[in-house]
């Protein structure tokens, strides 16, 4: 069935390692519309981190951020919003304990982070596109969490405690590594595979005829469901051994490069 929606993953999928839309990726999207074929995206970042995206590509479509925890449209209108559960953002809170980890919460459109230094808060001030607020405090904030990460570049440790967390409260929320350095918990409908449904839904388009894009393990719920599954070069092999198309990577237009030769060209 010819594909009618891309929906597409931004970091490490859309935007460049710099974190940046390329002139050949807004191209390249600009192309897909002009066929007839609709275009979308869905990312663990903030309503904030994707607005300058949805500027870029003058995208009026509903987005998906926190990995569909907020389904919006840039003109403000918000079309579903999931927080995280209070006593299941406590819970997962005390299990973690005094671990050492960095940790973030998204709540009422802000940044609430542990410290405003590390080369991850670095990354994150431009996906987010604004300045954490520093506190030590987060005990208010865990009644409304759109999304809570913790963050560690102890890659051992980051996936002890994903494994520590998911048995407990995996059936109450979405518990995902979206990087090897994050391990993200947003609610149980704040997953990409519930994401891409309502999008497609929102478009009017079946899934069959619905590609997605992405590069990372938090991406698989909706390449599962996607009637094609396209993943980026820069992916890890478990995450490739999952698609029906492997792209280039991000760093060389992967997404371009997946919507001339996998999207229009079969679609010729």
């Amino acid at each position: 069935m010819a594909i009618r929606l891309l929906v597409s993953d931004v970091d490490g999928t859309l935007v460049d390692p710099q974190k940046q839309l390329t002139d050949g990726v807004i191209a390249a999207v600009g192309r897909l519309r002009a066929a007839g074929v609709g275009f979308t995206i869905i990312s663990a970042r903030p309503r904030s981190g994707l607005m300058p995206i949805a500027e870029a590509l003058s995208l009026d479509e509903p987005i998906g951020a926190f990995n569909g925890g907020i389904v919006f449209r840039r003109s403000g209108e918000v079309m579903a919003h999931h927080r995280v559960a209070a006593d299941v953002a406590r819970g997962i809170w005390d299990m973690i304990g005094d671990a050492p980890v960095d940790r973030w919460v998204f709540a009422d459109d802000r940044w609430y982070a542990s410290t405003d230094q590390g080369v991850h808060v670095e990354h994150e001030r431009r996906a987010s596109a604004q300045e954490p607020v520093v506190t030590q405090d987060f005990d208010a904030l865990l009644s409304r969490a759109d999304k809570i990460t913790f963050v560690s570049d102890d890659q051992p440790l980051l996936r002890a405690l994903t494994e520590r967390v998911v048995p407990e409260y995996g059936a109450r929320a979405t518990v995902v590594q979206s990087q090897t350095y994050y391990l993200d918990i947003t609610a149980p409908e704040a997953n990409k595979g519930a994401g891409i449904t309502q999008l497609a839904e929102a478009f009017g388009i079946t899934l069959t005829e619905t590609a997605a894009i992405g590069d990372q393990a938090n991406d698989l719920a909706m390449l599962e469901k996607a009637g094609l599954a396209i993943v980026m070069g820069n992916a890890p092999d478990a995450v490739k051994a999952k698609a029906d198309q492997v792209s280039l990577g991000n760093d060389q237009d992967g997404v371009a490069y997946a919507i001339d030769h996998f999207i229009l060209e079969k679609g010729q």
